[in-house]
């Protein structure tokens, strides 16, 4: 009765208690932080989850990591404000009233505090929530830019000047006004190779194509196939780099973007090896590649 009274103790003992290093999984991106950490800030989120005593309460994912269905992405700044309490985000930014969303739901009252906008004394707010670039800091100069150059292709339009980047298009609808830039199109594939390189080896699996460049550039390429959801709300003249295609064909994107008058003018690569299992000799390949291209 002894030894079946101390088998029970240790298996409640075993329920109610957290390791010291605790593996995350928060919206598919994996977190390893020290159970301390976690219950740093008293009354918190993740102090209620991991100071309670009954352990298998809490969601776990397929491997046993404690499981949050919330942003992955900015939970990186969560866990970090959990350190030591400072909140050093980087240059512009661009997430920040997310991230005070996300600071909110994870209940952290002074670091949504840190992040609210602060008002300047000139009756505007001082923390621009949506920056992303430098050229956001003066909105009216870029305003006035934009009108400066449409006009003068206007003027070229109605002269017959050469050189303008202005078309006639057809039906006397107006010039179709095409404005230079650059989009970058980057993707991460992977593929399996076998013994002596079978020729039945998967090639390039492609799980996602990225766009970055101008908002207005990279809707005027790609049009309704263009993921927008990571960065719903970009104005037309400000850059992203968030967001991605709906299909996974790089020759789909080369297309559209050659007959919207782009060339490629630079690309670069880096690619890995590794054993896919350690029973057999195959190989994974794995590598991201970026494309550059400009339209005069």
């Amino acid at each position: 009765m002894a030894l079946a009274d101390n088998a029970s103790c240790a298996k409640t003992n075993e329920e109610f208690s957290f390791p010291e290093i605790v593996e995350l999984n928060v919206g598919g991106q994996v977190y390893i932080t020290r159970h301390p950490t976690l219950v740093s800030v008293p009354g918190s989120l993740l102090w209620e989850m991991f100071t309670q005593k009954n352990i298998r309460s809490l969601a776990r994912d397929s491997k046993g990591r404690f499981f949050v269905d919330r942003d992955g992405f900015l939970f990186r700044y969560i866990l970090d404000y959990m350190r030591d309490q400072q909140l050093v985000l980087p240059d512009h930014f661009p997430e920040r009233s997310r991230l005070q969303r996300e600071a909110e739901y994870f209940k952290l009252p002074e670091l949504v505090k840190m992040l609210a906008p602060k008002l300047s004394k000139q009756n505007s707010i001082g923390d621009d929530p949506c920056q992303s670039d430098p050229e956001e800091l003066s909105p009216n100069a870029d305003t006035a830019r934009n009108l400066a150059s449409a006009s003068a292709a206007l003027t070229n339009a109605g002269t017959g000047t050469p050189g303008g980047s202005v078309t006639a298009s057809g039906g006397g609808a107006g010039p179709d006004i095409r404005r230079s830039g650059f989009i970058t199109i980057g993707y991460r594939g992977s593929y399996t190779l076998g013994r002596d390189s079978q020729t039945d080896a998967k090639f390039r699996r492609v799980a996602r194509i990225m766009v970055c460049g101008k908002t207005s550039l990279a809707k005027e390429v790609f049009g309704d196939t263009l993921n927008e959801s990571r960065d719903p709300d970009r104005p037309p003249e400000r850059y992203t780099s968030r967001y991605y295609l709906k299909f996974t064909f790089l020759e789909q994107a080369f297309d559209k973007l050659a007959d919207a008058g782009f060339h490629m003018v630079a690309c670069n690569s880096t690619g890995t090896c590794a054993f896919a299992h350690d029973q057999t000799d195959d190989k994974i390949w794995t590598s991201y590649t970026e494309y550059v291209f400009y339209r005069e």
